[in-house]
């Protein structure tokens, strides 16, 4: 740790933001030190997130469990309360079974504190160390070099169904409590699908185009069943799901997209340029508006 104060907000690709809280200052007015642990923890999480890796059903998938062997701190200033910190975070090694997080907590360009963190990849059941899996290592490193964690695919519901269907599952009927005869229709079956699949293949976002029923104006389409595994929101998936879509519909020649939002993701699809028109109305017990935009 004797080097860690040379660190700077450019050694590191990946941030959490965070606003220290009243409980976490001490009686001199400074964050207590093991706050900033905690800290680190919270970042980790977001770490997995921008891999898109829903962590616990990773871990499971491959098998294996990564477990803290070392945690060690640096302070060269304090934080108070209400000060808004930029967690940085960089995998630096990963070794055999082991890999090592460096990490950097700042106050605007000032650094707080330097730490680093070791785990060690290891059976959840014995706790004795495995190699760490060649899919996890590519995975980490790549998104240290700035490459794509996942991957957006197009197509009909004979390509797409097993993994659109997972996920609508999850979300919808599983999470949402949709009662299941309003969740399956015959529009499956000619809409446009786009699943993001990340690096380990697991399917983590969907949503659907509906092509235009006989009589309706063809150049306006809809777009609908747009799900995010619950751990995953807010990393953008959503975000790429919805625009391949209409890009798609633009590709078709269609001039606007409408579709019905649940008013608790209104924000979301107003930062991509939708604006709301109507009033609430209940579907499957969820209230949603109707929101519209025009394809240029």
């Amino acid at each position: 740790m004797s080097q860690s104060a040379s660190v700077s907000r450019s050694d590191f690709r990946f941030f959490h933001r965070l606003r220290v809280r009243w409980a976490e200052v001490d009686m001199q007015k400074i964050v207590f030190n093991g706050h900033y642990l905690m800290y680190l923890d919270t970042a980790i999480a977001d770490y997995w997130r921008s891999m898109a890796i829903p962590y616990e059903a990773t871990m499971h998938q491959l098998g294996g469990d990564l477990y803290v062997k070392k945690a060690g701190l640096e302070y060269h200033a304090s934080a108070r309360y209400d000060d808004v910190l930029d967690i940085g975070l960089k995998c630096a090694r990963i070794g055999n079974s082991s890999m090592q997080f460096v990490a950097g907590i700042f106050s605007g360009d000032q650094l707080l504190i330097t730490g680093e963190l070791i785990y060690v990849y290891a059976d959840p059941v014995s706790q004795t160390s495995r190699p760490v899996p060649q899919s996890l290592r590519d995975i980490m490193n790549g998104f240290e070099a700035g490459e794509a964690m996942y991957e957006v695919r197009l197509g009909n519901w004979k390509e797409l169904e097993k993994p659109a269907r997972q996920l609508r599952t999850e979300v919808f009927l599983e999470e949402q409590k949709v009662p299941v005869e309003m969740e399956w229709d015959e529009a499956d079956a000619t809409a446009v699908h786009a699943v993001a699949f990340n690096r380990m293949g697991m399917p983590v976002a969907t949503g659907r185009l509906l092509q235009p029923l006989t009589g309706d104006d063809s150049s306006t389409v809809r777009i609908g069943r747009m799900a995010v595994t619950r751990v995953l929101r807010g990393t953008g998936l959503g975000r790429d799901i919805l625009l391949a879509l209409m890009q798609r519909a633009r590709e078709q020649g269609r001039r606007k997209v409408v579709l019905h939002a649940q008013r608790s993701a209104e924000g979301f699809y107003q930062r991509q340029g939708y604006i709301a028109q109507g009033e609430t109305f209940v579907e499957a017990s969820i209230d949603h508006i109707e929101m519209y935009k025009a394809l240029t």
